[in-house]
């Protein structure tokens, strides 16, 4: 599974390098895969090192395979919450390299080149532009980010979960398929997309497992906060209206995507890479911190709606996720998300 996120990763910054025609950006972003890609490899590298010596004492009968299992399973675990931490600082480092593309802080144009080359660049630019505005296939980059909360009973009122503090974001690439040759109105999108899903638990609250129930709990401790975060791996299938209006060049027609109105309906499906629970407290007047790793009885296999309406590159977006947040809690809860998405075309 790492491995998967791993390529998801180079995948999405190659195709992201060719969306935004910008070496910088490109060399930005491969960095940032390269040291997802050294991070992962390095840390399977010592766990491999750490179960040949649980081995060891297996073969000389130190152990029992049972403790030797046990023992390579927290290892395992240890591992996969050391790669997570690490990862997550790059992905952070992601968002903001997207941040900036935003804030129009990569140029693409070396303003130090004379003037006769500029001519020629902006020649070949538009040639380039004409041609990418002729293929019925586009690609773009994804990055969306807003309010994450559940819907409990089929209500999201009164919830458990702070309304302003749980947020989700998300991060992909899609393609962008126009359906028909002499219309441009429908299209069909479709790719894939790391998701992070994040709740934070009210009234002093936080999740404990209870066999195969996950329950809210209040923490007898005064806690400052408590997150509950899942991390998905979706492939999102949308009708996509767009409401570009196409142009005549050369007395030839040619249509653009997302210069106009767009609307999306559709969904998604995916799997679930991890669960983890953040809890900030007090105690004996110091501030601690416990992080806790596992399945939490949640949902590997994920399903739902989503749909979008927007102006451009720039939508409001809505997710509902069709399966429970845990497969076997008495009380049902369904993930929903409202934000703003970008698809940098």
């Amino acid at each position: 599974m790492k491995n998967l996120i791993i390529y998801s990763v180079l995948l999405l910054c190659l195709f992201a390098s060719k969306t935004f025609g910008q070496q910088s950006f490109e060399t930005r972003a491969s960095e940032i895969a390269s040291r997802i890609d050294k991070i992962t490899t390095d840390e399977k590298a010592l766990l491999k090192k750490e179960v040949e010596e649980v081995n060891i004492q297996l073969d000389k009968t130190l152990i029992t395979k049972e403790q030797a299992d046990f023992k390579k399973s927290q290892l395992a675990q240890n591992r996969a919450s050391i790669i997570e931490k690490k990862v997550a600082v790059e992905q952070a480092e992601l968002s903001k390299l997207v941040q900036e593309k935003v804030d129009g802080k990569i140029k693409a144009v070396d303003s130090t080149k004379n003037k006769k080359y500029s001519i020629t660049f902006m020649k070949n630019r538009r040639n380039d532009s004409i041609k990418k505005t002729e293929k019925r296939t586009t690609s773009q980059f994804v990055f969306a980010a807003g309010l994450n909360n559940v819907i409990t009973n089929k209500s999201a009122a009164d919830s458990d979960f702070r309304y302003w503090a749980s947020h989700f974001y998300e991060v992909g690439l899609t393609y962008n398929t126009r359906l028909s040759k002499t219309n441009n109105l429908m299209h069909f999108k479709y790719g894939l997309s790391f998701v992070w899903n994040n709740l934070r638990a009210a009234n002093n609250k936080s999740f404990v497992v209870s066999g195969n129930q996950t329950n809210l709990e209040v923490n007898p401790l005064p806690q400052s906060d408590a997150r509950f975060r899942n991390v998905y791996l979706v492939f999102p299938l949308h009708l996509e209206l767009d409401f570009s209006s196409t142009t005549v060049r050369d007395g030839k027609q040619i249509f653009r995507s997302h210069k106009g109105v767009r609307l999306g309906l559709g969904g998604y499906l995916g799997t679930n890479l991890s669960s983890r629970q953040h809890i900030d407290y007090s105690s004996n007047g110091y501030d601690e911190e416990t992080v806790t790793t596992g399945d939490f009885n949640t949902t590997n296999f994920i399903y739902g709606t989503s749909a979008y309406l927007g102006y451009k590159e720039t939508s409001l977006y809505v997710k509902y996720d069709m399966n429970s947040l845990f497969t076997n809690n008495l009380v049902k809860q369904n993930n929903i998300s409202l934000g703003i998405r970008f698809d940098f075309n």
